[in-house]
């Protein structure tokens, strides 16, 4: 090995900018279309979600068309966003409605229940899942599968179904273990409202599967406008509450983590987005097995291929390695010359006598040049291969 093949090269391996660009902009283009497709969807969504089931609000999503037919009625209707004003609420002449019960952690939920179970008036739960309808309405479950179905028929016996007839309750199914609950408006077999009567008193809670009877532009379709009035003008004070992530008591013992807050497609598109990740990682991950010979497209020297193995070296400053190569390259050269099998090339006590019986000169010198230690410095390294190479012409031509 000269000076030459341990000079460093003039060329750079480092990746450039258009390189690391052609790897990435596959990447950089899916963020950009997801997140481009995020604000699009937000902008969508911002204006439906705005003033859902509220009654102050004349959207579609929102309520207040309720509200005015309730008060032409004589039902006064009062928002409420804390949990103390929809407790101190609770009264046998107040029907109480809460708007999102999902949104309530698992201490709102107690204290709320401990309010009304004998508060003597209705309590109304609009499309209460798994979180909140087993506690909020003991006895009642949340079936995991949806109706497919928006318009369905009573098929019950209480009075504000039978004069309703069909009505959008299609959403949530629910299940009861109470014996005198109400069940109406099935699908599948399973009810999408419920009225389970109190345990002790004249009061009762009805579950309802889906808000769709509330909002502005269903009202005046099927029977919900008379479904929504019966079930929400029996008393003379309607309570609606609309609970707000900033009440202060959501902060108790049973406070939620910032996981619970989240919507639940929140956590299953991050689920999606992990799954399609590692897909992505096994289909670009490189394959385990056995190497696999491939023919080159073009021929490159043996100079070439040594000159840049001796930059990697000269770069690791991999002295010790370098020799350890020149070493070995040598005595596997020399052995055929001297009589030595190749499997005997690198044991001294074999190669070393078969060298003395060729060669007339010093041959205590050949035990470090050809197994001695590395070189301590470039220069003791060039001049270790200048040896070897001298030794090997000598062995030739003796």
């Amino acid at each position: 090995m000269t000076e030459a093949a341990l000079a460093p090269a003039p060329t750079s391996t480092s990746p450039t900018a258009r390189r690391l660009w052609t790897r990435s902009r596959g990447i950089v283009l899916a963020l950009v279309l997801l997140l481009v497709a995020a604000v699009v969807m937000a902008a969508v969504r911002s204006d439906a979600r705005h003033g859902r089931l509220d009654p102050r609000s004349a959207d579609p999503s929102g309520s207040h068309a309720l509200a005015r037919l309730l008060a032409e009625r004589g039902v006064s209707t009062r928002v409420v966003t804390t949990l103390d004003e929809a407790r101190s609420a609770a009264g046998p002449g107040t029907t109480l409605l809460i708007a999102a019960p999902d949104l309530l952690t698992k201490h709102q939920q107690d204290l709320l229940h401990s309010a009304t179970e004998r508060s003597g008036g209705r309590t109304v739960l609009v499309a209460p899942g798994a979180p909140s309808v087993g506690t909020l309405a003991p006895g009642v479950t949340a079936d995991p599968a949806a109706s497919f179905d928006s318009t369905l028929a009573p098929r019950c016996a209480l009075p504000a179904a039978l004069r309703a007839g069909g009505a959008d309750t299609g959403g949530i199914r629910y299940t009861t273990t109470e014996p005198d609950a109400d069940t109406c408006y099935p699908s599948d077999g399973l009810p999408t409202l419920l009225r389970v009567p109190a345990r002790s008193g004249n009061g009762d809670t009805v579950v309802l599967g889906a808000p769709d009877i509330l909002y502005n532009d269903r009202l005046d379709e099927q029977g919900n406008a008379s479904l929504a009035l019966q079930l929400l003008g029996s008393r003379a004070h309607l309570v609606w509450y609309l609970p707000s992530l900033s009440d202060d008591s959501a902060t108790g013992t049973g406070r939620r983590s910032f996981f619970d807050l989240l919507p639940s497609g929140w956590l299953w598109g991050t689920l999606q987005l992990f799954i399609a990740a590692v897909l992505a990682a096994l289909w670009r991950a490189r394959r385990m097995g056995p190497l696999v010979p491939e023919r080159l497209p073009v021929a490159i020297r043996a100079s070439e291929t040594a000159e840049g193995r001796a930059r990697l070296y000269r770069k690791a400053s991999a002295r010790d390695r370098a020799a350890t190569a020149l070493r070995s390259a040598t005595r596997i050269r020399l052995a055929p010359l001297v009589g030595v099998s190749p499997a005997q090339a690198h044991a001294p006590e074999t190669l070393l006598p078969a060298l003395a019986a060729h060669f007339d000169g010093d041959t205590q010198a050949l035990l470090p040049l050809l197994f001695g230690p590395p070189p301590s410095d470039d220069a003791a390294l060039v001049s270790l291969a200048d040896q070897l190479d001298a030794l090997e012409r000598e062995v030739r031509i003796s």
